[in-house]
């Protein structure tokens, strides 16, 4: 799923919120808890992306050899993705 930066920053900054009105975690004065929440969301939502621009560049490589066989690009696009996903123990 694609999401905008400023969302996951919106969410970054919602999740410390609503934590600390729960009164389930506590803030240091001079920590911007929400920034370091942000950089570690987004480094999970870029992830999909960065595994997704792989599987194109794996895919450009076979695209004749695909054309050949008659291979789906769709399909052959989520049998890799799956695979490496897979073999690195991702979760997406």
């Amino acid at each position: 799923m694609a999401l905008r930066r400023d969302y996951v920053r919106l969410l970054s900054v919602r999740v410390v919120d609503e934590l600390q009105k729960q009164e389930m975690i506590g803030v240091p004065e001079g920590l911007d808890l929400a920034e370091q929440v942000f950089q570690v969301m987004d480094t999970e939502v870029n992830l999909e992306h960065r595994i997704d621009d792989e599987v194109r560049l794996l895919l450009n490589q076979y695209q004749d050899q695909m054309r050949q066989s008659g291979a789906s690009y769709q399909e052959m696009f989520k049998l890799i993705k799956n695979k490496l996903v897979k073999e690195r123990k991702l979760v997406l």
